[in-house]
């Protein structure tokens, strides 16, 4: 049964210490850990490409880098101290979840730099730099591709757990596919998502495929035949009804789906990249070489203007030469700010 607006979180077992990796370099010693969210370190999803942004930190600076997964909620805060413990010069956490336990331990270890993932705080702090990304500019885009290659008419969307690092990826999806409609006179409709009401499909977890695949199933059954799911391996159920069904589309969120989850290849219309390794690599080579002079407590924002955020390639033959043509105009239109891809004006509504 689906789950609208659920809070619940999946609990697993324990947290563990899995890699340490080093070379030579400029950096060489400086000490990063990464603590993950519960999706995992192979989630395919935002913990993956942290640790990817790391790896590149180990092969192009020479930095050492570790990561320790989280698998409850509690494990947050034992991980983080670990690191502090173990002296090291950067901590990364990895999503919303851990915001309250990443400002504590930095107010309690001003000598030690943190960043966040999907966070940013307000006022800001000194020894934190939070990583955003505006994902509802290249979601409207993904909206905007769906309602272009729908047959029926329904398109879908729904989240893991509804926080905002995944809430603007439904309010800009929703955005693209109203902006179609507007542009072309149709009436595609979403399924999943509903901005002026606040109210969406969330099923508890980033880890259930089962609940993924049941979703899928839902909205399939709902005649939805384009399906966005903003839940990391969960949506991986997803995919394979999709697949399973023969008839619909997937979008991928985060990374590129045909190459991280390349079995649904066939059935990805495209990929909403929130380019996170390139956050974190930046982040990396600031600290490492400044200690955070210049930008501490500020949050860096990835867009489609500094390619933070972007689409994967769309599905060969899936859309028009038309329709691409219309998809750079509105591109720039969101880069020039003539376009509102959604996430301020429904902050502004709440």
């Amino acid at each position: 049964m689906r789950k609208h607006l659920s809070i619940g979180l999946a609990a697993i077992l324990l947290a563990s210490l899995v890699m340490t990796a080093c070379g030579g370099g400029a950096a060489s010693g400086y000490k990063v850990g990464m603590v993950t969210d519960m999706g995992g370190i192979d989630d395919k999803s935002f913990n993956a490409l942290g640790w990817k942004g790391i790896e590149d930190g180990i092969k192009e600076l020479g930095i050492e880098g570790s990561y320790l997964e989280s698998q409850q909620q509690t494990d947050y805060a034992t991980n983080i101290t670990q690191y502090v413990n173990q002296e090291t010069d950067l901590i990364v956490t990895v999503g919303y979840m851990l915001a309250d336990d990443t400002a504590s331990f930095a107010a309690a270890n001003p000598d030690v730099n943190f960043a966040i993932v999907d966070f940013s705080y307000a006022p800001p702090i000194d020894n934190v730099r939070g990583l955003t990304f505006a994902t509802d500019q290249a979601s409207f885009m993904a909206g905007y591709i769906a309602a272009a290659v729908t047959k029926t008419g329904k398109v879908a969307c729904f989240g893991g757990i509804n926080i905002p690092s995944v809430a603007i990826f439904m309010v800009g999806y929703e955005a693209g596919v109203k902006y179609y409609n507007e542009k072309h006179g149709t009436n595609v409709e979403v399924l999943g998502w509903d901005t002026a009401a606040n109210n969406g499909v969330f099923v508890g977890n980033f880890e259930s495929t089962d609940d993924g695949r049941r979703t899928g199933e839902e909205f399939l059954a709902e005649g939805a035949d384009v399906i966005m799911a903003v839940a990391g391996p969960v949506g991986q159920g997803t995919a394979e009804a999709v697949q399973a069904a023969g008839n619909a589309w997937f979008i991928g969120v985060d990374a590129d789906w045909t190459v991280t989850a390349s079995k649904y290849s066939d059935i990805i219309l495209t990929s909403v990249l929130k380019n996170i390794d390139v956050a974190v690599l930046d982040t990396i080579k600031s600290a490492s070489a400044s200690g955070f002079a210049g930008f501490g407590g500020e949050s860096y924002v990835g867009t489609l203007a500094n390619n933070g955020v972007g689409l994967a390639d769309v599905a060969s033959g899936a859309i028009s030469n038309d329709i691409e043509d219309e998809l750079e105009d509105v591109r720039q239109g969101i880069i020039d700010g003539t376009i509102d891809s959604g996430w301020e004006t429904y902050l502004s509504n709440l």
